[in-house]
């Protein structure tokens, strides 16, 4: 049983689209999966287009919807927990620079969410969001203001 182009590239668009419900990669692989489907209906309306063309379009699609989609897919903004937790500053932490804080008995790298704000070593802070694996705190002077 020999499977034709347009529906092998529906079967792998589909497979891309199912592999990224089960394994998330910020829509890449969904991306490529509708970007191969694209080129099975395009093989559908004109079956006579070279292999070499077929993957060429494929990728054009692909690597033109990843850019578009960029926009919605934002790494940029800090993670925000549920309650704030408290922490304390073990180094200062001076304002736009990384300090360290102790946060559940480990250390953690922090950055002040006032940009404008020095933190002093020693100090309670409040846990308000996180940005990769650095904390976003506050001091509790900042808060109670």
């Amino acid at each position: 049983m020999s499977l034709n182009p347009p529906i092998l590239w529906l079967l792998a668009g589909i497979a891309l689209c199912v592999i990224e419900f089960v394994v998330p990669t910020a829509f890449v692989e969904f991306v490529m999966g509708i970007s191969a489907i694209a080129v099975a209906l395009l093989l559908f309306a004109v079956p006579q287009l070279s292999l070499g063309v077929q993957v060429g379009i494929w990728l054009v699609l692909s690597i033109a919807l990843t850019w578009a989609t960029r926009r919605f897919v934002s790494n940029t903004k800090p993670t925000t927990l549920q309650d704030s937790s408290e922490a304390q500053t073990l180094t200062e932490i001076l304002p736009g620079e990384t300090g360290r804080v102790l946060y559940e008995g480990n250390s953690w790298a922090a950055r002040c969410g006032d940009e404008a704000l020095a933190i002093a070593p020693q100090q309670k802070v409040y846990v308000i969001g996180r940005r990769g694996t650095t904390l976003i705190v506050m001091p509790q002077s900042a808060l109670n203001a």
